[in-house]
């Protein structure tokens, strides 16, 4: 039990520190290193193999976990788009560098979709693109598909066109605040990706069902077990509309993606 309670007293201490950096978001560079850092220890936490065990111990043990469990993928989630917000804020003073957290999500990106390749004719769809689009930047200038990247957060959406405009104004990327169902490039999508931090994934992605072409391929960005801290995990979907057909799986990267298929 001693080990599941200190298990527990660290994940307090992170949700304890999320609470401070967040609330002291200003929209300025003011606090952006501490937040950095919090992030890069969180994910370093989040894919030690050495705290698998302890979770499966605390999860056990305690009745109490889901609500904390909760708690921090929230405010890890918060977090990681303020983050997002600082590193946009900082390359327009001409700070171009990557943290640990951004290096582990781009490392995740050439195999993103698996087999179903993205290809200079795709049309790739980012749902939760954040204001940093790291993903709408790669695929687009490794492939030259036209992607599009959907937020509800209006200051995402405005900072991330402008990190557009300034690393990737050559590519075919636009980003928009709208909802899947309002936008017309979502009945056009050849691919789409859930950020692992949009709450309502399954959801939207149940409502997908209707609004997408026969043969489209869907990567959801997921995290189960430990990882499941830091992002929203796998849910079972509607048989009757889509059908997993493959996970990749990466025990070193703070995410995992689950891929579908219409049924």
């Amino acid at each position: 039990m001693q080990a599941a309670e200190t298990f527990q007293a660290t994940l307090v201490e992170f949700s304890k520190q999320f609470d401070q950096l967040v609330s002291h978001y200003d929209h300025t560079l003011t606090h952006r290193t501490a937040l950095e850092q919090l992030i890069n220890t969180y994910s370093a936490f989040i894919t030690n193999p050495a705290n698998q065990v302890a979770w499966e111990r605390w999860e056990e043990n305690l009745e109490e976990f889901p609500r904390l469990v909760e708690d921090l993928r929230r405010k890890s989630a918060i977090a990681v788009a303020i983050m997002e917000k600082y590193r946009a804020f900082r390359l327009q003073q001409g700070d171009s560098e990557i943290t640990d957290y951004f290096m582990n999500i781009e490392s995740c990106i050439e195999q993103e979709f698996g087999s179903s390749k993205v290809t200079s004719d795709s049309k790739v769809l980012m749902v939760g693109s954040g204001s940093f689009p790291m993903t709408p930047l790669l695929i687009a200038g490794r492939t030259g598909a036209e992607v599009v990247g959907i937020d509800i957060d209006d200051e995402a959406v405005s900072l991330g066109s402008l990190v557009v405009k300034q690393l990737g104004s050559q590519f075919n990327i636009r980003l928009e605040q709208k909802f899947v169902e309002e936008l017309i490039f979502t009945r056009e999508a050849t691919h789409i990706i859930f950020s692992s931090t949009v709450s309502n994934k399954y959801e939207l992605l149940d409502q997908l069902h209707a609004l997408t072409i026969e043969d489209v391929v869907v990567a959801m960005r997921y995290g189960n077990g430990l990882k499941s801290l830091f992002n929203y995990p796998m849910q079972e979907v509607d048989e009757h509309k889509w059908q997993l057909v493959d996970t990749i799986l990466r025990p070193n990267q703070v995410f995992d993606v689950a891929l579908y298929r219409k049924a």
